[in-house]
């Protein structure tokens, strides 16, 4: 397929895609008028962190008429795409096209998919290939657009590649049965002949993941990979209901067919491949630093703060722990367990008010494998592991005399739960701050939901950073909740591998550990116990707090409390600064609560 064919192709067929696009939405005005499904007055609030000129411009194209007034016109655009024709006209119609999605696309946030995605890469590639007049730059242009398709289908099967439901054909079945995407003839099938669906699911493994070989052997492969690659889309357009995937997806492979015919092929003749020794040296350059980047965040990561010290337990693991405050010599030290993916910086909100503000000391670690915490235990870790380390760092890192009160989030709730049993007089208290029960996964639903896809998101994501990945992360929401001197190294700990690995490692043990469970807490006796817990947590699960309530009677004999912060989400208790403080208020609350209680006794004695 020569340079001017391949364009032609593709062009009409993505402008097919949005002609399509468009008339679907002429039909469905309504979901841009006021309380529909695209109403602008609500979808503008996801700009809200947005540039004004950004945010001023999508207004101007927003309003119901102008989105209508600029459907049509894309609908006389691509209708203009299908005639025949070869002039730089053409390309000023798909560059129409292709600005045009990105206006509108904004504001039609619902009803929008990847075939609207590929149309404009499209548009994009052929109209400005349509426009300039160098030959070179025409090439350079196919090529980016070519390259970026292998990349895609290649990207798209190893990713896949690491989901359990692909590699044992649970995929296409678990698809083909829901209520949106799914058609209940072809799960039928799938369910009736499980051997064909297997061989069928990776087919469609092999063909993405091994996509790139178009290139391989002169362009031998590129015609059964594409008709493979098409008739998957094709299917995807019946079966799933996705029409425009039918056209948008097979626009690409006529640039593939056009970059991978031999240079010797007449079709081809003169055509300028120098883009892909670019595309290698970007791709090389691109690793490189990716590579460095890894390297930066891995020493942010590790790097303790003023106030850091190490400890080596007696499972050899070295911990680092921050004493954020020595506190008076009177008083109990506070130290904070973090939960599973959570470090010591996640309690910033509150170690920077207990320090500055009580006069407690405070202290706040990473178990092994977190942040600068390193584990060298050569056994299979078990949550014993982590609550024998709070052990040794209460008994090494506080000084005798004084006492100590654990607090702890999540799963750090129920090591601190079980530490507090074995440090008998050397507590003040326990807090629970939305703490994990042993029970959970037993007696409540909505935790059970959360197992498979918890394992698998870890998982994943400590693959896909190993792989080199992280260079590609963008800063998650919630860490600009912190203060700002935490956001960079939590977000290099965010994006450190090893510490995925350890959550991996933490919830495999938690699993066992927690479906052993006998059914019944055992007393911590005499110990005071304040147990917070998130609304949104037990407005999602009633039984959650149920088991919070719990946790305070395991407390017999002591002043125990339980709290229900409004609004608070299970990790906005520390994260988000007005729930951060209302937690601090309640702990401090508690504390004085504890002293004036064991006054009060010992002036009754």
């Amino acid at each position: 397929m020569g340079r001017d064919r391949a364009i032609g192709v593709s062009e009409r067929l993505a402008a097919l895609t949005t002609l399509t696009a468009s008339l679907e939405f002429l039909t469905q005005r309504g979901t841009v008028r006021k309380g529909g499904l695209n109403d602008w007055e609500i979808n503008r609030d996801s700009l809200i962190g947005s540039s004004p000129v950004t945010r001023r411009l999508l207004d101007g194209v927003s309003g119901p008429r102008t989105v209508t007034a600029l459907h049509a016109a894309r609908v006389a655009a691509a209708t203009a795409l299908l005639l025949p024709g070869n002039s730089r006209a053409r390309g000023a119609a798909s560059l129409f096209l292709a600005s045009s999605a990105a206006a509108i696309n904004p504001c039609q946030r619902y009803g929008g998919d990847g075939s609207d995605q590929v149309a404009t890469l499209v548009q994009m590639a052929t109209g400005t290939a349509r426009v300039v007049t160098s030959p070179a730059a025409k090439d350079a242009l196919l090529w980016y657009a070519a390259l970026q398709t292998s990349l895609s289908y290649a990207v798209s099967g190893w990713v896949k590649l690491l989901g359990s439901d692909w590699r044992d054909a649970s995929a296409l079945p678990g698809v083909m049965r829901t209520h949106t995407y799914g058609h209940p003839g072809m799960y039928r099938w799938t369910r009736n002949h499980p051997k064909a669906t297997k061989v069928l699911t990776h087919s469609v493994l092999a063909l993405e993941c091994l996509f790139p070989l178009v290139y391989a052997k002169g362009g031998r492969l590129t015609r059964p990979m594409i008709a493979g690659a098409a008739s998957f889309h094709v299917a995807n357009g019946y079966l799933m209901g996705l029409g425009r995937f039918a056209t948008a997806f097979p626009a690409l492979h006529p640039l593939v067919a056009y970059t991978t015919a031999p240079r010797g092929h007449r079709a081809v003749a003169g055509r300028d491949d120098r883009a892909v020794p670019a595309a290698l040296t970007a791709l090389a350059g691109a690793a490189a630093a990716a590579g460095i980047t890894a390297v930066q965040r891995r020493m942010r990561t590790t790097e303790g703060w003023h106030s850091s010290r190490i400890l080596t337990t007696r499972h050899g693991n070295r911990l680092q722990y921050e004493l954020a405050s020595q506190g008076d010599e009177e008083r109990p030290v506070i130290v904070l367990a973090a939960g599973m993916l959570s470090t010591s910086e996640h309690y910033a909100w509150l170690v920077e008010r207990l320090a500055h503000e009580t006069p407690y000391g405070v202290i706040a670690y990473a178990r092994a494998g977190y942040a600068g915490s390193r584990r060298r235990a050569r056994t299979a870790y078990q949550l014993s592991e982590s609550v024998d380390d709070l052990v040794d760092l209460v008994n090494g890192a506080v000084a005798p005399h004084r006492k100590v009160v654990l607090v702890g989030h999540s799963i750090g709730g129920e090591i601190v739960r079980r530490a507090a049993r074995r440090l008998g007089e050397r507590l003040d208290g326990v807090v629970y701050l939305d703490s994990s029960h042993p029970a959970q996964y037993h007696r409540s639903a909505h935790q059970q939901d959360t197992v498979d896809g918890l394992a698998e998101g870890v998982t994943g994501m400590g693959r896909a950073l190993r792989l080199g990945s992280g260079a590609l992360l963008s800063v998650p929401a919630w860490i600009n909740e912190l203060p700002g001197a935490y956001h960079k190294k939590v977000f290099a700990q965010y994006a450190d591998a090893r510490m995925w690995e350890a959550a991996r490692r933490e919830w495999q043990a938690v699993q066992a550990d927690f479906a052993a469970f006998p059914g019944k807490l055992e007393p911590v006796d005499g110990v005071p116990a304040l147990v917070v817990s998130a609304q949104r947590t037990v407005d999602a699960d009633p039984e959650q707090l149920l088991m919070h309530r719990e946790l305070a009677e395991a407390h017999r004999g002591a002043l125990t409390r339980t709290v229900v912060v409004e609004g608070a989400s299970h990790d906005g208790l520390l994260i988000t600064s007005r729930h951060a403080h209302r937690v601090t208020d309640h702990i401090v609350a508690f504390l004085e609560a504890v002293e004036n209680a064991r006054t009060e006794a010992r002036e009754v004695a």
